[in-house]
C-alpha cells in the first residue's frame, strides 16, 4: 500500500524537463546578482532577460510533453519571485539606490515584495473556475517578468546611450516604485499567450521577429529600451480593449437574457 503511494506521488519523469528549464531561470535569474557585484551591468540585465526567456520556455515544454504538475508551478512561481523580484531589486540597489541617503533598500524590499504578491494572486487564482479577465486574453497587472524587465529600464538608457542621469537614485527610485505598483495593481495587460494570428501575417509575424532577434544581437541596449517604450505604450491600449471587451460581454449577456 505504500508503495503504491509512493508511486502515485511520484514525478512523472517528462516533467523533468520543464522543471529542469525552470530551475536553470532561477539559476541564471539569480547570477545576474553575481554579475552585479562584480560591477558587470551588461551581464547582470542580460542574465535577467535570458531567465525571461527561459520562463516563457518552460511552460510551453510542459504544455508540449504533457509534463504538467503541481511541483512545477509551484517551483516556476519560486523561480519568478527570484529572477524577476529579488535579483532586479538587488540589481538596481546596487547600482544606484545605495547612493540614496535613506530609503535605498527599502525602495528595493518594495519591489521584491510586490513581485511576490503579485504571484502569490496569480497562484490563488489558478483554481478559481472563471477567468472572466484570461477568456477575454487580458491579465491583472504587469506580469512579473515584464515588471523586471521594466525595472532595469534605467540600466538599459544608462548602457545604450550612456546618460549618467539615468543612474541616479533620483531616477531608480521612483522608477522601480512604478515598477512594482504596475505588477500589484489590478490594470488589465494584454495576455500574449492569448494572441492568435491570422494565417495571412505569419509570415510578417516571422520576419518581424527575425528582426527583433538581429537587433538584440546587434544593438541589444537599445532595442530593450524600444521593447519597454512599445509595452509602456500598450498599456493604455490594453485598457481600452478591455473596457471595449467588457461591453460587448455585458451586451451578449443582456441580449441573451
Amino acid at each position: 500500500m505504500a508503495k503504491g503511494t509512493a508511486f502515485s506521488n511520484a514525478i512523472p519523469l517528462r516533467a523533468l524537463i520543464p522543471n529542469a528549464v525552470t530551475a536553470l531561470a532561477l539559476c541564471t535569474g539569480l547570477s545576474g546578482v553575481w554579475f552585479a557585484i562584480s560591477q558587470r551591468w551588461d551581464m547582470a540585465v542580460g542574465a535577467i532577460i535570458l531567465a525571461g526567456i527561459l520562463d516563457g520556455m518552460d511552460g510551453r515544454i510542459a504544455r508540449l510533453l504533457k509534463g504538467q504538475s503541481k511541483f512545477g508551478a509551484e517551483l516556476d512561481s519560486l523561480s519568478d519571485n527570484i529572477a524577476f523580484g529579488v535579483s532586479p531589486a538587488l540589481i538596481t540597489y546596487l547600482w544606484s539606490l545605495q547612493f540614496m541617503p535613506k530609503f535605498g533598500w527599502t525602495i528595493a524590499l518594495f519591489y521584491a515584495v510586490s513581485c511576490a504578491l503579485r504571484l502569490a494572486r496569480f497562484n490563488a487564482r489558478i483554481d478559481m473556475e472563471a477567468h472572466p479577465r484570461k477568456e477575454m486574453g487580458f491579465l491583472t497587472g504587469v506580469p512579473a517578468p515584464a515588471g523586471a524587465g521594466l525595472a532595469l529600464l534605467p540600466i538599459f538608457v544608462w548602457l545604450a546611450f550612456d546618460i549618467e542621469e539615468a543612474r541616479s537614485w533620483v531616477v531608480t527610485g521612483p522608477w522601480l516604485l512604478a515598477s512594482a505598483a504596475l505588477m500589484v495593481s489590478s490594470l488589465p495587460t494584454y495576455s500574449w499567450g492569448s494572441l492568435r494570428l491570422r494565417r495571412n501575417i505569419r509570415f510578417e509575424a516571422i520576419a518581424l521577429f527575425a528582426l527583433l532577434v538581429a537587433a538584440l544581437i546587434g544593438a541589444p541596449f537599445i532595442t530593450l529600451v524600444l521593447v519597454c517604450a512599445i509595452y509602456l505604450a500598450l498599456l493604455p491600449l490594453a485598457w481600452i480593449s478591455y473596457r471595449s471587451a467588457m461591453r460587448r460581454r455585458e451586451a451578449k449577456s443582456g441580449a441573451a437574457g
